[in-house]
């Protein structure tokens, strides 16, 4: 089903850049979260944060995936937990490997079809937790993730699913960031990413088989990245074989679990070609279209009182799950 969006931006921030900007220097709230590193079958390990002391009881758990280079800390995530901590729900998320702030055991990095160690970790939480329903909510590259493991072949103890602001065409995505403003984006994005695999490649020397230095500090575009890093580390044999296997729009018709895609028609990440057709939609899934918001933004309310309209949205998601 693919519907008109509730969300409809006031005249102060129609811009899809402010949308997209402001929330991150806007939120003022800070969430408490309890780490726990979670080791991988593989032998790397992801770092876990929780909103705090979970209860094995019959509330639903809410499993959050983040973006790009993100964390806990991003402003959407910490938004998104102290929400969560003041209406009385509980959260965890998973940070991708080497996200967390120390970089992991591996070469192998993450990228936007890597499902294992979701899969892992959202298997450890239903044993944990027998009687809680497990919910997940993936946030721009996490939320095509996301995509790739609901519509996968291995069953998925999830009962409901959130996708927000998700490159669900990742070729037209890597082109997009790298036009006009949104390459403020890539360059910020790039920064981050490049400074990791040198502290990576400073700890395991092996990666110098692969890369050196020099080649690291050229890179200047996410598909160069993704040519030269993501593909041949993840077993692509380019972006372009990465970016069609990865993509979740053709993937949308398989998915069988109850799931919520969110998405601004003017995200400064992604072109029109990210949106689907109706038809391409499973009967499970529900896709709300704004047309503005930005990426990860959908902010309301007054310049002096500005409203988070992606957590409210997720509260009544909550709720029609339980419903």
């Amino acid at each position: 089903m693919l519907i008109e969006s509730h969300f409809h931006a006031p005249w102060w921030v129609r811009n899809p850049h402010l949308q997209t900007i402001l929330p991150k220097w806007l939120r003022k709230k800070s969430a408490k979260v309890v780490s726990e590193r979670f080791e991988l079958p593989d032998g790397d390990f992801v770092d876990l944060a929780w909103s705090g002391q979970v209860m094995a009881d019959s509330r639903p758990l809410v499993v959050v995936f983040h973006g790009l280079e993100g964390s806990v800390d991003s402003h959407y995530a910490t938004g998104l937990f102290a929400h969560l901590q003041q209406t009385g729900r509980e959260a965890v998320l998973m940070h991708f490997r080497g996200c967390s702030g120390e970089p992991n055991r591996h070469l192998r990095a993450y990228h936007s079809g890597a499902i294992e160690d979701a899969q892992a970790v959202i298997s450890a939480l239903n044993q944990r937790f027998p009687s809680k329903p497990l919910l997940a909510i993936g946030y721009s590259l996490g939320g095509n993730m996301l995509v790739n493991l609901l519509a996968g072949d291995q069953e998925v103890a999830l009962q409901g699913a959130m996708v927000i602001s998700a490159p669900l065409q990742l070729a037209s995505s890597a082109k997009r960031v790298n036009q006009g403003w949104s390459k403020v984006y890539q360059r910020y994005l790039l920064h981050s990413m490049r400074r990791n695999l040198l502290r990576k490649m400073a700890r395991q020397p092996e990666a110098l088989a692969h890369w050196q230095p020099e080649q690291i500090h050229h890179i200047t575009t996410l598909r160069d990245f993704d040519e030269q890093v993501t593909a041949p580390l993840h077993g692509f044999t380019s972006a372009d074989h990465y970016y069609q296997t990865c993509s979740g729009l053709p993937m949308l018709s398989q998915i069988t679990i109850p799931t919520l895609i969110l998405h601004a028609a003017d995200d400064p990440f992604m072109s029109h070609d990210a949106i689907p057709r109706a038809d391409q939609l499973s009967p499970m899934v529900r896709y709300e279209l704004s047309q503005h918001g930005g990426h990860v933004g959908f902010l309301y309310g007054t310049p002096w009182r500005p409203r988070f309209w992606l957590d409210e949205r997720i509260s009544r998601w909550i709720d029609e799950q339980l419903n």
